[in-house]
Order: C-alpha cells, then structure tokens, then sequence
C-alpha cells in the first residue's frame, strides 16, 4: 500500500480498510508502505500472498506486478499485461473498439500544444494518460474562451477526450460476476474530492435506470474486463446520456485496482450482491497466483 504514486493518500487508506478486513478474516497481515526497497522487504516477510492495494502508477500499471511475478509470489487483481494495458487510456480504448465497445474520440497531444490552442472542438476533457482517481483532470466547457491553461505538474504528453454528457455509472466485475450498476451523484464534476471525501459525492446503488441500460453496464464491464485480460476485481466506468437510451452509454475506463475505502464503489456494490467487506477481500486472496 501507499507507493510513490498521485494517489497514495488513497493506497494507504485502501490498504488499512483491507488490512483490518483480513485480519477480522482470520490472515496474519504484514502491512507494507511500498518504497525502492521492496523487493527486500518481500524476501524479508517472505509472504504467502501479496495483497495489492496500491493505486496509480507502479502499483496499477505492470510495474509492482512484474517485481512479484519474478520473485514467484502470488498476488490479488490483475497482471502485468492487463494492468499496463488498462492504465494507458488510449491503448484501452483500441481493446475496446476491437471488441465492439463504444467510446468516443480522443487524442495524445503535446501538453504545451494543448495549452497554446483547441486541439478539439470543446466541449471536451484533458487528463494524464496514465492516472487514474481523477487526478489532474481538465474540464473544457462549450463557451470557452480559450484552451485550458494545464499545471505543469501534468505530463508532457495528455489525453484530449470528447466530453461525453449525463449520469456517471459503473460496474465492478468480480472473477467472471458483475456486480451491478451504481449511479454517481455529485453537485459538478466527479474528481479527487468527490471521489474520497466524506459528502463529495453520493452512490445510488442499484443504479435506477432502465432494466436495459443495467444490463449493458454490466455486458460491457464483462467484455471489458475480457478483453483487457483482468484478473480479480475490475471496476469499469461509464457516461450514460439518457436522452439517447442505449446508443448515449460510453464506456471511459477500466480500473484494475479499484479503491477500496470507505466511500469506494466496489465494496458497496459487492455489499449489495450480499459479499461482505470481509467476504471480498478473502476472496481476493484466495484468487491469488502468478502467470495472471
């Protein structure tokens, strides 16, 4: 948990709730802030099973996976492949339109060209193509003046997204389960607050759409999961533009490392399909393997 990573407030947080839940489930639990030296660490406590509850990059994009694959040690969520895939937004998207998924058109630009000019028509989004958790994550609006004026913490190279209208839905796939659809409902913006501070944003879950909208949630999360090649838990997110029924679903991302907070979205839908907090972290273990 915890890692070099933007994300790792999360990380630590995940890797406490998930610490407690499998010591509540009976494991003796080592937890471990993941720093240069881990690969001492881990022939240190020689583990059984890593848990992997980092986020974001080194912990969600192959890196950390490839270090247990070569020290032969089992772990949880996906493998090198899946999760170096799934973590680059813009190769995903090619998994997904080879498979018939529906996406919307996006770009990698220079950062310094996407701050010099509309490298789009607005109304479109600008965010790292490889974080996750929203970080860093520009809004262009319709009536925009100019383009975006982006920190220079961003990297040099981006993802310019057409910006897709409507609710925020997603679906967590279990092993080869989906676990249902939840509607994200926030006052603007679904970013790093209103995804990890208490009231920033509120779950409905099951999500109240049409039967036929649920069910396509859950195919597309399946098929998405699929086609990257995912292993345990993936969450996959969606735009859903109820104006046009079925054709106004889009699918954005895949998360191979889905938050597992408080306020996180996986546990409460799993929760929902009556698999406790506890339940679900034992069965990560229990899943757990090298050669995923």
């Amino acid at each position: 948990m915890g890692g070099p990573s933007a994300e790792r407030e999360v990380s630590l947080s995940t890797g406490k709730e998930c610490a407690a839940a499998l010591r509540d489930a009976g494991y003796t639990v080592v937890e471990v802030d993941a720093g240069r030296d881990l690969p001492a660490r881990l022939a240190e406590i020689s583990p059984d099973v890593v848990f992997n509850a980092l986020h974001g990059r080194w912990g969600e994009d192959g890196c950390v996976q490839g270090i247990l694959e070569w020290m032969r040690i089992p772990y949880t969520h996906s493998g090198v492949l899946a999760s170096s895939l799934a973590m680059d937004k813009q190769k995903s998207k090619e998994a997904y339109r080879a498979v018939g998924l529906p996406v919307v058109e996006s770009v990698i630009a220079p950062r310094d060209k996407v701050r010099a000019r509309h490298v789009m028509a607005p109304p479109y989004v600008v965010k790292p193509n490889n974080e996750g958790s929203s970080v860093g994550v520009y809004l262009v609006h319709e009536e925009a003046n100019g383009p975006p004026q982006l920190d220079d913490d961003m990297p040099g190279e981006v993802m310019v997204e057409a910006f897709v209208p409507g609710r925020e839905l997603t679906t967590s796939v279990m092993g080869d389960r989906a676990l249902g659809v939840t509607d994200i409902i926030t006052e603007g913006w679904y970013d790093y607050d209103a995804k990890y501070k208490e009231g920033g944003s509120r779950h409905e879950v099951p999500a109240k759409v049409p039967d036929e909208i649920a069910a396509a949630c859950e195919d597309y999360a399946l098929r998405a999961h699929a086609a990257l090649g995912c292993r345990g838990l993936s969450r996959t997110d969606f735009r859903w533009d109820e104006t046009r029924g079925l054709d106004g679903l889009i699918l954005l991302e895949t998360n191979t490392q889905p938050g597992m907070t408080p306020t996180s979205l996986s546990p409460e839908q799993a929760q929902v399909a009556g698999i406790s907090f506890p339940d679900l972290c034992k069965w990560l273990v229990e899943d757990a393997s090298c050669d995923r």
